[in-house]
């Protein structure tokens, strides 16, 4: 897509150092709501060419829930590629690079070798933060450059100048190491335009022609505050900003992104209004997670790409729902169930939509073919008339029961919940079901269908336990099968993990060659148990001997401690792969669901072996 336009001379901006902060006062009164301001000056749209996401659900999404491990934000970045990585739609994803297991992570995504999305840094705008991203070869990076003067002046305490000074100097050193920067223009809706930031934008351009870098520049509308109204004043017109970097200080829109929050409901049109002012980048997160309010849903902006566009094959749209599946049923994310795309009533209506009315035409009440595009059945909404065949329908899409395994309209339970439900209505009820009251329903009488807490509280034990006696096995100590040197070993992994109450080691033929006992008030009680003892009759044993994989036993009550416990052991294996033997550990439950959060992200073969 290309068009025809013609610019003024473009002028020469200059640096205004204004001795106090402009507030704008007028327009942000503070202790009023904000103003939106008209001057009638009027500009056309004109879309950029290419469109483009990038992605911050690592950085600013991080910034708006507990952290993600290393385990689930490399699934995270393949549900980007997914999605529209594999395209190059979804450009790049950025991340933070400070902790150990920033880098981990980093490390991990770039180990898939994707061409999209590119892994990008964020840092601060100093020299320490750049060295860090240099060490780890990462050839982009967004800085923190702020533009008001409510950031300049209230918070760095410095004015326009000095600012501008340490931020051309970080931006100089990137250069010199190789490094492509990207300015984020901090808080851009409450800026002087022209007194600072097209001075900025300028002379970065000046310094990417000389370095022959790119040098990208953000427009971070911080607060919200961007409008989309045509016809409104600068600095809160979306478009008039876009449009004053690209026409006046000749910004390529290709080297342009906006990133928005949503504090004033705004974030998706500001989003698309940049997209078709010219600047080329929209920056969102998954499912719009982001400080206070959150950013521009990347699962939106793909949508509203197609529907600009029509290029139906830019992305993968059903992967929404298996991004969707996954923050719900990992993460313990709850998503709203009118969530556009994601929620799971999106494309149900509360108007007694019911299933003779879905199948004569489902198309009259839904958006598009969401099973086609979202790879969902739309749901449907239980009232007085939704009869048995809807309660149904409603049991096997809600809980996604399997074809072999879904509930016939004739089934007692359903007889019952039916009956449940009239009852209501004949009681004076005039409001439909929400899923919460079906689901309790659905549990009261089938509650064969519904795995219990206790359930999840075995399979996270299980997901633990087996990481960690993995990371056991493949010491190189314990591979040596036996002496002290196994013993070291042993006595260090039991120093940071002291619920594993026994950890064993055996040969091929079930033979102890060490063990040890954790804490020193048990010992005596494993006293009978001698060096040689032969196991081989053991399920813990014979599981990973024949198999060679993990093996976790049920729940038991400990014989020498009395603790509720479970079982773990994993093959020990050679360089070939070869089975040496087997080590095993009795874990104390209770003890190792107490420390579920810091061993969800400790490092271990989960981090290097993600499938």
């Amino acid at each position: 897509m290309s068009f025809l336009h013609c610019n003024r001379a473009v002028p020469k901006f200059r640096l205004e150092n204004v001795a106090k902060p402009e507030l704008f006062r007028e327009l942000f009164p503070y202790s009023k709501i904000s103003r939106v301001s008209f001057d009638d000056a009027f500009i056309l749209p004109r879309p950029a060419d290419p469109m483009f996401i990038t992605d911050t659900t690592f950085r600013d999404g991080q910034q708006a829930r507990p952290p993600y491990t290393v385990k689930q934000i490399v699934h995270i970045f393949d549900l980007l590629h997914k999605l529209g990585g594999a395209s190059g739609l979804i450009r790049s994803s950025e991340f933070f690079v400070y902790s150990e297991k920033d880098r981990r992570a980093v490390e991990a995504c770039a180990a898939r070798d994707y061409a999209y999305p590119r892994i990008t840094g964020w840092i601060r705008a100093n020299k320490n933060d750049l060295r860090i991203l240099k060490a780890m070869g990462v050839k982009e990076t967004g800085m923190l450059t702020s533009v008001s003067d409510y950031h300049i002046y209230l918070k760095l305490g410095k004015d326009r100048k000095e600012a501008l000074a340490d931020y051309l100097s970080v931006v100089e050193q990137a250069l010199e190491w190789g490094i492509a920067p990207r300015c984020h223009f901090e808080d851009i809706t409450r800026a002087d335009i022209y007194g600072f930031c097209l001075p900025f934008a300028q002379k970065l351009m000046h310094l990417a022609k000389q370095a022959e870098i790119p040098i990208k520049i953000r427009l971070c509308d911080t607060l919200g505050y961007g409008v989309p109204y045509p016809g409104a004043a600068m600095p809160r017109s979306v478009g008039r900003v876009v449009r004053a970097f690209t026409d006046e200080a000749e910004v390529p829109g290709e080297w342009l992104e906006w990133h928005g929050h949503n504090d004033f409901h705004k974030v998706l049109i500001n989003a698309v209004t940049a997209w078709l002012y010219g600047c080329s980048g929209v920056n969102g997160t998954l499912l719009g997670f982001g400080e206070r309010t959150g950013n521009t849903p990347i699962e939106a902006l793909v949508i509203e790409y197609i529907a600009l566009t029509g290029e139906d094959d830019k992305a993968s749209t059903e992967v929404i729902t298996e991004i969707a599946e996954y923050f719900e049923h990992e993460l313990g994310y709850r998503i709203p169930d009118n969530y556009p795309f994601a929620g799971r009533d999106f494309n149900a209506t509360s108007a007694g939509v019911h299933v003779d009315g879905m199948l004569k035409n489902e198309e009259i009440y839904n958006i598009f073919d969401t099973k086609k595009i979202l790879g969902r059945t739309p749901p449907i909404i239980i009232t007085d008339k939704s009869g048995k065949a809807g309660v149904a329908y409603w049991i096997n899409i809600f809980l996604d029961l399997p074809e072999e395994a879904r509930i016939d309209k004739r089934h007692p339970a359903v007889d019952k919940i039916y009956n449940k439900i009239m009852e209501s209505y004949e009681n004076g009820r005039n409001t439909s079901y929400s899923n919460q009251e079906m689901k309790s329903l659905a549990k009261r009488f089938l509650p064969e269908l519904f795995a219990s807490e206790f359930d999840h509280l075995k399979k996270l034990a299980h997901d633990l336990a087996s990481r960690l006696i993995v990371k056991l096995a493949e010491d190189p100590a314990v591979r040596g099968m036996g002496g002290k040197t196994v013993e070291q070993a042993m006595a260090a992994f039991l120093d940071g993990y002291s619920f594993i109450q026994y950890l064993y080691l055996t040969d091929t033929g079930g033979r102890l060659t060490a063990s040890m006992v954790s804490d020193p008030l048990d010992r005596p009680k494993y006293n009978a148990i001698e060096l040689h003892t032969d196991f081989s009759d053991r399920e813990w044993f014979i599981v990973p001997m024949q198999k060679g994989t993990t093996h976790v036993t049920g729940f038991y009550q400990s014989h020498y401690t009395g603790r509720l416990c479970l079982t773990v052991s994993a093959p020990v294996v050679n360089e070939r792969d070869e089975i040496l033997g087997v080590i095993g550990g009795d874990i104390r439950f209770e003890e190792l669901l107490k420390r579920q959060e810091d061993l969800a992200d400790a490092p271990g073969p989960d981090d290097e072996e993600v499938e």
